[in-house]
């Protein structure tokens, strides 16, 4: 799993992140661009992606752990809330990803302006990262709230008849801190702006994937990712997910609609935050997998003797008559933890092309 020996090495050396969910892409970089590199599967027909969410980084190895047993740390457990430098604090958290020469993405949390950086000012320094593809906001929307709302296009394998089409779409959005309106408490939401930029986006990409060369009659998939979850998470219990519900679900109080938004897009196979640290869990609701990646940092709460941890996903591309790479045939999950084994644990189908439409939970083999 390219990129996670990395991240394991600043766990061991610094302990902590800064943002709040941040994804490393394995794949190929392609010759076009329209931002700075064109993301295309393996030549093994794989495209994997690296979730890490709630890294809270601080201040490295100043900054004490949290939640720990006496086994797991050993050193001062000096505790600190928020990073004194917030971009000295960023080039280290990300400094894993951008060492690895490996192409990363990141979206904001709802701390991530509480240091010295305004939440425009930390997506603006993290745009300006090397092989970073996130951006501030979309070029073609003239309006719309947050900073880091974007887009990212995966083509299919290079000389394949979809090198030049989109089979995987990837949609960033910022989901906010704390609500701006005083008669409603809590956390901020998806706005209206940023869900008319999702619905545009969608049909613009399912155009694209449905006219020639090689059109198709579905829309390729889509997978969402933002930190704070959606109301409709709670919607779940031990009866119907993979993974832990170990804390409550911190959603904003009221809900804005985007989770009917995606359902009514139709291409959106499933949708990826933080922010609740100790659930991890993954269900499945109206044909959208809502899942959690469950925390990564150490300066964050978290659960003594749990194991932090990262979300992995793998889409794989189907085989083509004539035995080349076709469109995205399946995604699976599954969780790696920080543990001495890096240990695999609740794999499970996302997605899959020949049973589109069923809702039924698949367990997988072959993790790795």
């Amino acid at each position: 799993m390219a990129g996670f020996g990395s991240m394991k090495s600043l766990q061991r050396s610094s302990y902590l992140g800064l943002l709040s969910v941040v994804m490393v892409i394995c794949a190929s970089f392609g010759s076009k661009s329209a931002i700075a590199a064109e993301l295309k599967f393996k030549e093994n027909g794989e495209f994997k992606i690296l979730q890490v969410a709630d890294m809270h980084y601080a201040d490295g190895r100043s900054t004490g752990c949290l939640d720990m047993l006496p086994s797991q740390f050993k050193g001062d457990n000096i505790f600190g809330f928020d990073a004194t430098d917030a971009a000295k604090s960023m080039d280290m958290a990300f400094a894993p990803a951008v060492l690895s020469n490996i192409p990363w993405a990141a979206v904001l949390g709802n701390h991530d302006q509480e240091s010295t950086l305004s939440r425009q000012g930390v997506m603006k320094h993290i745009v300006g990262m090397k092989n970073t593809l996130s951006q501030l906001n979309p070029s073609e929307a003239d309006v719309i709230d947050g900073f880091g709302n974007y887009n990212l296009e995966v083509a299919g394998v290079e000389g394949s008849a979809f090198q030049n089409k989109s089979v995987l779409n990837l949609y960033f959005l910022d989901s906010g801190d704390y609500s701006t309106v005083s008669s409603i408490p809590g956390y901020g939401w998806i706005k209206v702006s940023q869900q008319f930029w999702f619905e545009r986006t969608s049909r613009r990409l399912r155009r694209a994937y449905m006219v020639k060369p090689e059109p198709q009659k579905a829309p390729a998939p889509g997978l969402v990712y933002f930190h704070i979850p959606l109301p409709e998470y709670a919607s779940f219990d031990s009866s119907n997910f993979t993974g832990v519900k170990q804390e409550g679900i911190s959603s904003p109080s009221i809900n804005s609609g985007f989770f009917t938004t995606m359902v009514e897009a139709g291409d959106v196979k499933a949708v990826f935050t933080g922010h609740d640290h100790i659930n991890d869990f993954c269900g499945e609701l109206t044909g959208i997998y809502l899942c959690y990646a469950g925390g990564f940092g150490y300066h964050a709460y978290g659960k003594a003797g749990w194991s932090r941890r990262t979300r992995v996903v793998l889409a794989n591309l189907e085989k083509t008559e004539k035995g080349g790479w076709g469109a995205v045939k399946s995604i699976k999950t599954w969780k790696r933890l920080d543990d001495e084994q890096l240990t695999a644990i609740d794999a499970r189908v996302l997605w899959s092309k020949n049973s589109a439409g069923l809702r039924r939970k698949k367990r997988i083999t072959g993790v790795y």
